[in-house]
């Protein structure tokens, strides 16, 4: 029973197949082997964009980071939820890649951006010329921080907003797989159609052992990431291994089949736990993250039974009244059973 997070799941082993054979004799360095440039062919082809310049990296932080070093100045806001994740959770790496651009937070519900605030903080930022940081970039987040989805069309809105300043958009998909299967749209439609100028596409939090490309729909920009990257530390010599991770997982359906069983696990899991007693959901499940309330008593039911998740926020105790309902994060991966999901609930019915 754990759902700690997607990334304490296994490798689905597909993948592990493709790095076995991407093992056998040699192959060029540093990114131009055929495996690498094969990855890039596919992720043109399903984002309907035949120049976007694409590039591997191993970590999430990495891709998001360097996307905003990419896009804005050091002396640049970037425009993000307070909830996002290179606020929450990246250890300044973005202040840090871009050379100390400031992290401008908007809130909205539900983890996804509120228009108007966006607008205002945009009008707001640079009021006082050379004395303030000046609009540098937009950042979205799609599957949210709070397990919630941005349909294209408020994608869109948002871009459209960040367009009209001049100001480019970077979208951060760690989970985007995940956002994808819920929406049924293209890859395009929810990206670059709707106003997404970079992408970072992650495959680690959906089966894979650790990859994140970033999909530069402006090509002309691409040199600069190169450079970045390698000047960053992030370019893998055996870039190989990385490749063989996302070929395979961009084969086929195989991503988005992986994304609809992890959110099929949570919509289960988040069904049931709206059921038992005392409970309720504090955020919309739409995608692989649960983020519901239920009694203490429960609580401590299920982690004395083994199971892993948060509580959420963090500085909640497990120490009190039993009826008093705490907050908690769940995360379904591609490896969540149904068994695993009825046990869970189990413990809390009891």
């Amino acid at each position: 029973m754990n759902f700690a997070s997607d990334n304490t799941a296994g490798v689905a082993p597909q993948v592990l197949e493709a790095l076995s054979a991407a093992n056998a004799g040699h192959a060029p360095s540093y990114g131009v082997d055929p495996l690498t440039l094969a990855v890039r062919d596919r992720i043109r082809e399903l984002f309907e964009a035949p120049s976007a310049a694409v590039y591997l990296v191993g970590t999430g932080t990495a891709a998001n980071a360097l996307a905003c070093g990419l896009l804005t100045e050091p002396w640049g806001a970037v425009f993000c939820h307070r909830n996002a994740h290179i606020e929450e959770d990246e250890c300044g790496a973005p202040e840090f890649y871009t050379g100390g651009a400031k992290l401008v937070l908007v809130d909205g519900a539900h983890g996804r951006i509120d228009p108007a605030g966006l607008e205002r903080a945009i009008t707001h930022t640079g009021r006082a010329g050379v004395h303030n940081v000046q609009r540098g970039m937009l950042s979205v987040t799609n599957a949210t921080e709070a397990g919630t989805v941005y349909q294209p069309e408020a994608v869109r809105e948002l871009a459209g907003l960040a367009h009209r300043w001049g100001l480019p958009v970077h979208m951060d998909g760690a989970r985007f797989a995940n956002a994808l299967a819920t929406l049924g749209c293209t890859p395009a439609e929810a990206t670059w159609k709707a106003g997404v100028d970079v992408l970072s596409l992650g495959g680690t939090k959906g089966g894979c052992m650790g990859v994140e490309a970033v999909v530069i729909f402006d090509p002309d920009r691409g040199w600069e990431f190169e450079l970045m990257r390698k000047r960053g530390g992030h370019l893998f010599s055996k870039q190989r291994f990385l490749a063989a991770q996302m070929l395979v997982w961009l084969a086929g359906d195989l991503w988005l089949d992986l994304a609809r069983h992890a959110n099929a696990m949570a919509a289960r899991l988040s069904e049931g736990i709206a059921a038992a007693p005392g409970a309720h959901l504090v955020h919309p499940t739409e995608a692989n993250a649960v983020f519901a309330a239920f009694p203490r008593e429960a609580h401590r039911r299920a982690q004395e039974a083994g199971a892993h998740y948060y509580l959420w926020p963090f500085d909640q105790s497990l120490k009190g009244p039993g009826e008093e309902p705490l907050a908690a994060r769940l995360v379904c991966s591609w490896a969540t059973t149904e068994a695993e999901i009825d046990a869970f609930l189990g413990h809390l019915q009891a």
